[in-house]
């Protein structure tokens, strides 16, 4: 089967808003049919979702109020990635600053576009194991419950509606996926950023 370019060419590009995370960009574009159109969209520097799986099985969740949302939402830990940081090294901050843990095994997972109608945010997913207990280095305006879960107990709060994350969603079917033995391909340093 032939495939047709479906190829948007950029004709001009403003920044419409620009802030400490996210810039928003406003192009004119060429559509395949030649025709022009104008898109938005939010660039955003990237980030890590960490899934930290205890040897009972337990994940370690998070429950932080969402200021977007205006109520308290339950997550696997995550952050952005700084300037020049790999996707590792970021996870393994995130993972130290918000919950206390660190983990001696680490496993790129997949890579996830979690909104690709408005932004390029591209976030890494990664299983974190062989878990230390910590202290937290949250920055002063994070204010987070950390606390471990059940995956089975994780999944029932999927399937009722109490998860509703997107990240917290796929980190924990990949999470189970892999305790059933289903492991992800192995995939290069170099395209896990």
């Amino acid at each position: 089967m032939a495939k047709n370019d479906l190829t948007e060419k950029q004709l001009s590009s403003q920044t419409v808003y620009q802030g400490d995370l996210l810039h928003v960009n406003e192009d004119q574009v060429q559509l395949p049919n030649g025709n022009t159109s104008r898109r938005e969209y939010i660039l955003h520097p990237g980030a890590v979702v960490i899934i930290p799986l205890l040897e009972n099985g337990h994940v370690i969740m998070e429950r932080q109020f969402r200021y977007p949302l205006h109520r308290d939402v339950y997550e696997l830990p995550a952050g952005k990635l700084d300037a020049c940081e790999s996707a590792l090294v970021c996870g393994q901050r995130e993972l130290m600053e918000e919950t206390g843990y660190s983990a001696a095994s680490w496993k790129y997972v997949a890579t996830i576009h979690p909104c690709i109608g408005y932004s390029n945010e591209r976030m890494s997913l990664f299983l974190a194991q062989e878990l230390t207990e910590g202290i937290h280095q949250r920055d002063g305006d994070e204010f987070i419950e950390v606390f471990t879960l059940p995956m089975e107990e994780a999944l029932e709060w999927v399937r009722t509606g109490r998860i509703t994350d997107v990240k917290t969603v796929i980190g924990l079917f990949w999470a189970e996926k892999i305790l059933d033995g289903w492991l992800p391909p192995e995939i290069p340093a170099s395209d896990q950023a």
